[in-house]
């Protein structure tokens, strides 16, 4: 007998060792399935004699079993016509709603011309940003004030691309010497 051959035959031995409880494991639950398809079977053809036999004892017949099988997943869901248009317009909504303008003592944006409902220190959601980027930066008009009287503040256009890296950094150059 050569070592090939020896070797093989004890890694053959171990493998075999180390297998016998997972192999003895899935006998088991072969087993198990088996006893289990024949309570499925005989509960399968018990089914229509207990819906004769079960309400003369009282019992009640499960809604689920009454209408069949359902298949996996989520059953589906009853939507009304009311609840699916707002997904259909603008799909789903995050944060609070807003309140329209005029309604609920809400007041309108204080950039004239904006008409959206504002939120914070007198201004709408996108200018009230743009104010607090115009404040980090130091160039902040003054017209622009917190709470201000709606439609009252002019909007400035701030420049992009080049031009605004060079306001920024005239900003930080007045912020330093200032």
């Amino acid at each position: 007998m050569s070592v090939d051959k020896a070797f093989r035959d004890m890694i053959r031995n171990e493998i075999e060792v180390q297998l016998k409880p997972l192999r003895d494991v899935v006998a088991r639950l072969e087993e198990g399935t088996a006893d289990l398809d024949a309570l499925r079977n005989v509960a399968e053809r018990l089914a229509p004699l207990a819906e004769v036999v079960g309400p003369l004892f009282g019992a009640q017949i499960p809604a689920a079993a009454k209408a069949g099988r359902r298949g996996p997943g989520r059953p589906p869901a009853a939507r009304s016509a009311v609840t699916a248009a707002p997904a259909a317009v603008g799909g789903k909504r995050r944060g609070r709603k807003p309140a329209a303008a005029g309604a609920d003592g809400s007041r309108a944006c204080a950039i004239i011309g904006c008409g959206k409902p504002s939120r914070t220190k007198g201004y709408c959601a996108a200018h009230y940003q743009k104010l607090r980027m115009l404040e980090k930066t130091n160039r902040r008009p003054s017209d622009w004030k917190d709470y201000a009287d709606p439609d009252s503040v002019d909007d400035i256009k701030l420049p992009r691309g080049r031009a605004a890296s060079k306001a920024l950094a005239a900003a930080a150059q007045a912020g330093h010497a200032g």
